[in-house]
């Protein structure tokens, strides 16, 4: 027997799988940049969370449009790549049709009809998804920030998922034909659409069968390396989301949306002032840290904030709702999560290249994010509402922000006069302590 195949698929396989479990640990690696922070409370309302929407797709419904298309792709990824089990150990041992030998030919049957329909679904919503981005122009699609790699990476992403499902088409059209000729009781699958809509086209040219054995061949080889070369992609591409949703709502903040955190170097520091019997100059350890208030890079943020820029799926549904961005402001919430993102591979190549990080001289605030971004944020949670996937591009605003109060003394004017309001009158407005409720006396 002719082992070259077998063997050239499981390199293939090797080296896909490799590649892509390297990348994982990059992004594991990147992840844990940042600060740790406990998130492993309430592990069953977790894991309800993550079912409903990571797998139910929960907050897709706002928009039936895209939520029916979305989940056109979604299933029919998800479903159609169970495939790829029937593929590696047909690859692997050069077998065909593997699974038919395990569901017997009346449940092989109904499984490759199901997956025609959920292709041909696919191909559909790909089209349409196409059409809305680059002919229609839906604007949260064709914002500034979506210029260059991104709009290509998207478009690329369309044209990748519409060719494998032509060659998983072709592969059953040849596949068909071929059985069809050799013995037309005994057909292995049942292939609805292919009938219908491309195995009339490979008639029509009455191809040879050593032509359908190339294509069928030609077309399996492309749909599997295709599919490696996809999972690898994932890394650079916004649809690492596929991966990274299930993790992402598991970790999300189950707090009340907008819930401001304390820091616990604050708190010391206000029981510090309250305790009569505490000493303000005491000696600190030796290995004491001066603590950082907010956050200027990605150091400064927590682990599941840096999981959040990962996992942003790039959709532009926090900016289309965010009431800043809409009145002109130049904040965008896609546009921090998408700079955060940047900054991380950034800082993760440079630690790829030098074994540890060397400074740069840059930051995510100044380099990446400017004040007026920041200072932009109502703090309204529109954006954190919007996200399908559960992202809180605020949290990373309100940290930001926290280090340019508190560190740098960088607020705007009205918020200072504000705070010092507070601090002297305990009250927003400029007016003395004594005179605060004149407003509850009739008048």
């Amino acid at each position: 027997m002719n082992y070259i195949d077998n063997i050239i698929f499981a390199l293939c396989l090797i080296i896909g799988i490799g590649l892509f479990a390297k990348s994982l640990k990059e992004i594991y690696r990147n992840i844990k940049l940042g600060k740790p922070i406990e998130r492993t409370d309430r592990k069953s309302e977790r894991w309800k969370v993550m079912a409903k929407v990571a797998l139910g797709q929960s907050k897709m419904g706002k928009r039936p449009v895209a939520a029916v298309l979305h989940l056109f792709v979604y299933v029919g990824f998800v479903i159609i790549n169970i495939e790829i089990i029937e593929i590696f150990v047909d690859g692997i041992f050069g077998t065909h049709r593997f699974l038919s030998t395990i569901l017997g030919d009346k449940v092989y049957g109904i499984f490759t009809a199901t997956l025609e329909i959920l292709a041909i679904l696919v191909v559909f919503a790909v089209i349409v998804f196409f059409i809305r981005r680059n002919i229609v122009h839906i604007k949260r699609l064709n914002m500034k920030e979506l210029f260059g790699w991104p709009r290509r990476d998207a478009n690329w992403i369309l044209l990748i998922e519409f060719a494998l499902m032509m060659a998983f088409f072709k592969m059953n059209s040849a596949d068909y034909i071929l059985q069809l000729r050799q013995n037309s009781h005994e057909i292995i699958g049942n292939f609805p659409i292919s009938k219908m809509l491309f195995v009339p086209i490979f008639n029509a040219f009455d191809f040879s069968n050593n032509f359908l054995i190339f294509t069928e061949r030609a077309a399996w080889w492309f749909h599997i390396l295709g599919v490696l070369f996809f999972m690898n992609y994932l890394y650079y591409s916004k649809h690492l989301h596929i991966l990274l949703a299930f993790p992402n709502t598991w970790y999300s903040d189950l707090d009340p949306k907008g819930k401001f955190n304390n820091l616990d170097s604050v708190t010391r520091e206000i029981q510090l002032m309250m305790n009569p019997n505490a000493d303000p100059y005491a000696a600190q350890p030796e290995n004491a840290t001066i603590e950082k208030f907010g956050a200027a890079d990605i150091f400064d943020l927590n682990r599941v904030q840096l999981l959040n820029a990962y996992s942003c799926t790039e959709c532009g549904r926090c900016t289309e709702n965010c009431p800043a961005n809409i009145t002109g402001k130049k904040l965008s919430p896609r546009k921090i999560m998408m700079s955060v993102r940047d900054r991380i591979e950034e800082v993760g190549k440079n630690i790829t290249k030098n074994k540890t990080f060397a400074d740069d001289g840059k930051k995510l605030l100044g380099d990446y994010i400017t004040k007026e971004e920041l200072f932009a944020c109502t703090t309204c949670n529109a954006c954190v509402e919007a996200c399908p996937v559960l992202i809180s591009p605020l949290s990373i605003i309100l940290e930001m922000r926290r280090f340019l109060v508190m560190e740098e003394s960088s607020a705007p004017q009205e918020w200072n006069m504000m705070m010092t309001n507070i601090e002297n009158n305990a009250a927003p407005w400029q007016y003395n302590q004594a005179d605060r409720l004149n407003w509850a006396k009739e008048s």
